[in-house]
């Protein structure tokens, strides 16, 4: 259909909306999980998803009314489609993607639309990242979510209700309603996909600033952290290694060796990720420039032209990602800059951000030539909040063509819902204050509660300088995200761990070891993720959905369903986390490592409290300073077991290489241990093995904690 086809269809169903809108169907799409569509002519017009893995048929169809969760559809004087969803009293309502604020998100009204929002705060109504998703939490703790399935502009209201309103087209509204929070995440999984184990040093924790430069400084960093024992597995490298801003170049005095570069921080344990922005320098000589024009790759204008905007090297032109053939230009790119030995890519800028523009962004109504399968051609409005996320798609493919035998490792700033499958992400450009790490948690965990497992804050806060105290406190619990970075910005002062005081370096490096003591946990639970779509890092509410005192609790959260994580937010530590009531009986007991070994950070007060499970057992083991500094890293682990109110716990352990794709054709090893009370004597035993990878001989030590 072409786009004057398309425009005067759209007008059609506009005008014609009011007299089919009693109309509405409903398909099911699988257990739970039900389509819901404003008229049969919306159901047949409906555009293909590009949030879902998979283009859902209809597994049966329903009569709407009688479904009590059935959205009612209308359309604005404004000519906004609407669709409006009742909730009972007591209803507690999260997710709507990446929002400033608390994790209770009632009474908000935000937006999806992702915008270039440096140094947010409070008020923002939209950032990076668009999920136009709610998951809701009944009084009793039963769940439902809700998607309205749409790429454009859209205003998520929740002051009355679920409403969502998306300027002109009739999109389809599908809610999955199960029992429990946990299995609603699992039915958003089921439709828009899981992520894919990432690379084991990808689970590390990483260091950045915009910009290490040069190449001197980097290794100056890289040897900061060996020489002090402070765990760290990735170096980024942020847009000053570039010639000029340039794409895909490197500059030839400050950067004249990647590839002697990443050799060198391989000798020393650390990966490397290199930045990538979508911006080409319009510039005749330029081979990406030209190489692009000569495959018509770039983003035009209503007139058919060239959109060119300003960005980092000035003026610009921009890939239309959307587009098959584009993408596939775009990610053969990649063959000869992963040749220098580069581990992942990040993908910045990719709103995409446009400078001197009052909509920091490219004119909605330029065209983009979408594939038929993401809907046809289209304008930029329709199209806008997926650019960053088919540009990752893109990248993604590319690294893994250059690598095939390597798990790929993509970071974006900005995505759509669905793009976990391509790329991790970040909170985006916060600041050092007070403010925005007490908002880290809420933020990260919202994301979580959107589709996007692997996330979290720019640790330190990239905006401004901060001091000692504020990135202490931030590393403390910084370090037990699932993504992991600290960062800052050109200008501030240094932000690594030593940078400050003795003391704060002794804190950051009880941190650090507190992650890397945990690595063989949280790896199980990137595991679990990538299988069940299971949150990494989860609301506190997840322990027990039923308690109201839980549900707006946001100073603490859980890493997998074993560990609470109780960070101290303010200054002054005095807030007080809601602690999830105890098991029939048992309370979640209190503990930290070093108390088994001399108590070293048990009065570290800039460290968050930590708190297992009753019938948990919580995999760990010795500090490494990065993936693969031990010869055999599989040879010592420590179970911490807290025995439930029987007397038992369990726990499981994920192993694989690390690095590879033969973990899909079942060379990994899941174990599972049961551990059991008879009297005063504790046993653990492994009741459940799978996969090919031999269990190797190893040191097991049990650690029993009580509440």
């Amino acid at each position: 259909m072409s786009i004057r086809r398309t425009i005067i269809a759209s007008a059609f169903l506009m005008l014609t909306m009011n007299t089919v809108i009693c109309a509405q169907t409903a398909e099911v799409l699988a257990d739970g999980i039900v389509r819901f569509d404003a008229s049969l002519d919306a159901q047949i017009n409906r555009r293909p998803s590009i949030a879902m893995v998979r283009q859902f048929e209809s597994i049966s169809d329903i009569d709407p009314a009688s479904h009590a969760l059935a959205p009612t559809f209308s359309t604005n004087d404004d000519g906004r489609f609407v669709a409006a969803i009742k909730i009972e009293p007591g209803t507690s309502l999260y997710g709507t993607g990446q929002v400033a604020g608390p994790l209770l998100r009632n009474g908000f009204v935000t937006e999806t639309w992702n915008y270039d929002a440096f140094g947010y705060g409070l008020d923002a109504k939209n950032l990076y990242t668009s999920q136009p998703w709610v998951l809701a939490v009944r009084e009793d703790g039963t769940a439902f979510g809700v998607l309205a399935d749409t790429t454009e502009r859209c205003e998520i209201d929740l002051r009355h209700g679920i409403t969502f309103r998306a300027v002109g087209h009739s999109f389809p509204v599908i809610i999955i309603d199960r029992a429990t929070p946990q299995l609603v995440m699992q039915g958003l999984a089921e439709l828009t996909g899981t992520i894919a184990m990432p690379p084991r040093w990808a689970v590390g924790f990483h260091q950045c600033r915009y910009s290490y430069n040069p190449d001197s400084r980097v290794k100056e960093i890289a040897d900061g952290f060996r020489s002090r024992s402070l765990p760290a597995d990735v170096i980024w490298m942020d847009i000053d290694y570039m010639d000029q801003y340039r794409v895909f170049t490197f500059d030839d005095v400050q950067f004249p060796n990647p590839k002697e570069l990443n050799a060198y921080l391989d000798s020393v344990g650390f990966s490397n990720v290199w930045m990538i922005d979508p911006g080409v320098k319009a510039e005749e000589g330029y081979f990406i420039y030209d190489s692009g024009t000569e495959h018509d790759a770039w983003t035009k204008k209503t007139d058919g032209t060239v959109f060119n905007g300003e960005v980092w090297p000035g003026v610009c032109v921009f890939p239309d990602y959307l587009n098959k053939d584009v993408r596939t230009w775009w990610a053969g790119l990649y063959k000869d800059f992963m040749s220098y030995d580069i581990d992942g890519v990040w993908n910045d800028m990719n709103e995409p951000a446009v400078f001197n523009s009052k909509t920091k962004t490219m004119p909605e109504d330029n065209i983009h030539d979408a594939d038929p399968e993401l809907g046809g051609p289209g304008t930029h409005a329709r199209y806008h909040n997926v650019y960053g996320m088919q540009m990752i798609r893109a990248t993604r493919e590319g690294v893994i063509a250059a690598n095939p035998n390597k798990r790929p490792f993509v970071l974006s700033r900005a995505n759509y819902l669905g793009g976990h499958r391509y790329g991790a992400t970040w909170t985006g450009d916060n600041s050092a204050t007070w403010g925005h790490l007490d908002m880290s948690i809420p933020m990260s965990i919202n994301l979580g509660l959107s589709g996007q497992p692997f996330v979290g804050p720019d640790i330190g806060g990239f905006a401004y300088n901060g001091d000692g105290e504020l990135y202490a406190r931030w590393m403390g619990f910084g370090t037990l995200f699932p993504f992991s970075r600290s960062h800052t910005a050109k200008g501030n002062i240094d932000k690594e761990p030593w940078s400050f005081t003795p003391e704060i370096e002794a804190t950051c490096r009880r941190a650090l070891e507190r992650r890397y003591r945990l690595m063989p946990y949280i790896y199980t639970l990137f595991h679990e993720s990538s299988q069940s779509g299971a949150l990494i890092a989860m609301p506190t509410f997840f322990a027990d959905p039923t308690d109201p005192a839980l549900r707006s609790e946001d100073d603490s959260f859980l890493l997998g369903e074993s560990l609470l994580v109780s960070a101290k937010v303010t200054p002054d530590s005095d807030r007080a986390a809601v602690l999830p009531k105890p098991i029939d009986g048992v309370a979640w007991a209190k503990f930290d490592f070093e108390s088994f070994d001399g108590g070293r950070d048990s009065k570290d007060s800039d460290l968050p409290d930590l708190y297992i499970r009753p019938g948990s057992i919580i995999v760990t083991c010795p500090v490494t300073q990065y993936f693969g500094d031990r010869p055999d890293q599989r040879d010592e682990i420590t179970l911490i077991v807290h025995l439930d109110g029987n007397g038992e716990a369990i726990g499981t352990l994920y192993e694989d290489a690390g690095d590879g794709m033969e973990y899909m054709m079942g060379e990994y090893l899941l174990t599972t241990f049961k551990a059991s009370r008879d009297g005063e004597k504790v046993t653990v035993e492994v009741i459940e093995q799978e996969g090919k990878m031999t269990p190797p001989t190893r040191k097991i030590t049990v650690r029993v904690v009580n509440d």
